[in-house]
Parts: C-alpha cells; sequence; structure tokens
C-alpha cells in the first residue's frame, strides 16, 4: 500500500497515504464486547489485600460487645484492688512503727540513755493544728531522749521537763490507720500468725491494758495504757517552745534496751502490742464480733509486739 510510497518532501507519507493509515488503525482497535476472564487477585472491584482488610477489621457491634466485656470485668476487679491497696497501706504503717520503736531503743543503748515514744491519734479528716484535735485516722508518734542520760521521767509535776529532753528524728504522722483493742488470742498462742499470736499479760486491776496501745482517746477501761500525769511535750529544746502536742501513751527504753509501758508506772512485760486496722478518713471498719480483752476484725489487720526484754519488734498479719 503506502509501504515505500514516499513524497518528495523529506522522508514524509503523502496525505493520502497517512489518512489511509489512521482510517485502518482507529478500524482495528475499536472495542467489541467480549468475555473478560478478570484477574484471580480481583474480586468485586477489590483486590484480595483491600478484602483481606475488609475481613480482619471490626464492626461496631464487635468492638461494643467487646467493651461491655471489659467494663464487667473491671468491676469485678477493681475490690480486689482496693483490698490489696489497703493491705499495703496497713503494712507500710505497720514497718513504719517498726522503724521508729528500734529507732528509739538503739538510740538509748547507744547513748547509753533513756528514751520515750509517744503515741497520739487526731482527726484525720482536719489538717493538723495547734492544739490539735482528737479522733480517729491519723495517728502521730515521736520520740525524745533524756539529755543527761538520766530517767527524767515522773519527776516534778508529772510533765517531763522539756528542757531536759532532745528531739530523736522527726514527728511521724501515719494517715488512714486507727489503733484498736484487739481481742487477746485464748489458746495456740506460740505461731507466727495474727490469730497464733503470743497473748499480753493479763493483770489483775486493768486487764490486759497495761500491755498495750490502743483506743487512745476512748476512757477507762476502753482505752490502752491508762494514762499517767507523767507525759512529754512535741517540740522540746531549751528555752521550752509553747507545745503543739502533748503524749500521755508512752513507750519507754532503757539503756539496756528493756521497754515498759508509761515509763516506770508498770514493771517490764514480756511483751507489748499496738494494733492497726485501716481506715477510710475517720471511718473505721466495724468488728466482726467480741473476743476477751477486746474486738475481732474481719480482713487486713496488724499488730505489731514489741519484746519487753530482749526488744526485738515482730509484726503479725492476717
Amino acid at each position: 500500500m503506502c509501504s515505500g510510497q514516499m513524497s518528495e518532501v523529506g522522508d514524509q507519507w503523502s496525505v493520502g497515504c497517512f489518512a489511509g493509515q489512521r482510517a485502518l488503525f482507529l478500524t482495528s482497535n475499536l472495542w467489541t464486547p467480549t468475555t473478560v476472564k478478570r484477574d484471580p487477585e480481583t474480586i468485586r472491584g477489590f483486590t484480595l489485600p483491600k478484602l483481606r482488610e475488609r475481613i480482619n477489621a471490626f464492626t461496631l457491634l464487635e468492638l461494643l460487645i467487646v467493651v461491655s466485656i471489659v467494663g464487667l470485668l473491671l468491676a469485678l476487679i477493681a475490690p480486689a484492688f482496693t483490698t490489696i491497696k489497703g493491705s499495703t497501706d496497713v503494712t507500710s504503717a505497720a514497718y513504719t512503727i517498726k522503724g521508729v520503736l528500734e529507732a528509739a531503743r538503739t538510740h538509748a543503748k547507744t547513748n547509753n540513755t533513756y528514751t520515750w515514744v509517744g503515741f497520739y491519734e487526731e482527726d484525720v479528716s482536719q489538717p493538723s493544728t495547734n492544739p490539735p484535735i482528737p479522733g480517729v485516722g491519723r495517728v502521730v508518734m515521736s520520740i525524745v531522749a533524756s539529755r543527761n542520760g538520766t530517767n527524767v521521767y515522773g519527776l516534778g509535776n508529772g510533765t517531763i521537763d522539756p528542757t531536759k529532753l532532745a528531739q530523736v528524728g522527726k514527728l511521724v504522722k501515719i494517715e488512714n490507720v486507727h489503733l484498736p483493742l484487739f481481742a487477746i488470742c485464748q489458746s495456740n498462742c506460740t505461731g507466727d500468725t495474727f490469730d497464733t499470736r503470743p497473748a499480753v499479760q493479763n493483770d489483775p486491776t486493768a486487764g490486759y491494758n497495761y500491755s498495750r496501745f490502743g483506743e487512745l482517746n476512748a476512757a477507762p477501761p476502753n482505752t490502752a495504757p491508762y494514762t499517767t500525769p507523767y507525759n512529754f511535750q512535741y517540740p522540746v529544746g531549751n528555752p521550752a517552745p509553747s507545745a503543739q502536742y502533748t503524749f500521755s501513751k508512752l513507750l519507754q527504753f532503757s539503756p539496756r534496751g528493756e521497754s515498759r509501758v508509761n515509763g516506770d508506772s508498770y514493771d517490764i512485760r514480756r511483751v507489748v502490742e499496738i494494733g492497726l486496722i485501716q481506715t477510710h478518713g475517720t471511718a473505721t471498719p466495724p468488728p466482726s464480733g467480741g473476743g476477751t480483752g477486746g474486738s475481732n476484725f474481719a480482713g487486713n489487720v496488724v499488730a505489731i509486739q514489741i519484746n519487753g526484754f530482749a526488744g526485738d519488734v515482730r509484726i503479725y498479719r492476717r
């Protein structure tokens, strides 16, 4: 046809030959309906990777079901976490008190002097004020030592002269705990658990209350130990500062490391006990029942006992 037929103008085809070739090209490339064989990787307009994405995605209903299950599990597990936290708080408070007792005893022996640990419980819903507000929920502890190494307890008008005392460490405050009076173990009292811990001494006049600390703001016979007129203040020093706290529930340590409740008022006890329960603000858990010398409490309870002669401190938990 036009092959080899060239115009005299360069190597270009003639106009007629070009038009003929163009018509042939268009005719040969017209689309005619045929059965199209789709790529096996294509289904309904989606490639398989796209389809897989749709299959792996969550529907709204599935998401709602998952969220509902998670919410139910959290509702069931939350009380357990609260119990764990309460247990941790009581245990931490017990070890704090243990540390205070050991620090007072160590200072007495190391410096050949007398030391006293004072216990006070105030209203945790109120900030610490001067004077403080007695109540429940915040335990306050202070350690003081005799400046000249002598036992200045009980001299003068009943209050230990603050100018003869030196502060040992800082004032310690523990919140959301209360010092109760626990029921005393009556049988198999030689174990390592709370319910089998050693029993404190029973005295003819005050029962068990000469050998323990609890219900510090109650009246006798529901408080321990009984308040004596001999107490010390916080802060101490020379000249005597004005008092913020007055501690009348005391544990004394001698230069030999022996401990006595309220100083020389009582004889040395085999063990002295300090009970602890968790509070929620000023709310204390109700007793689960009564017992000999005190109350029983369910759940997380701790008893701290110090040997009056050897001075070792042990913690008993349930």
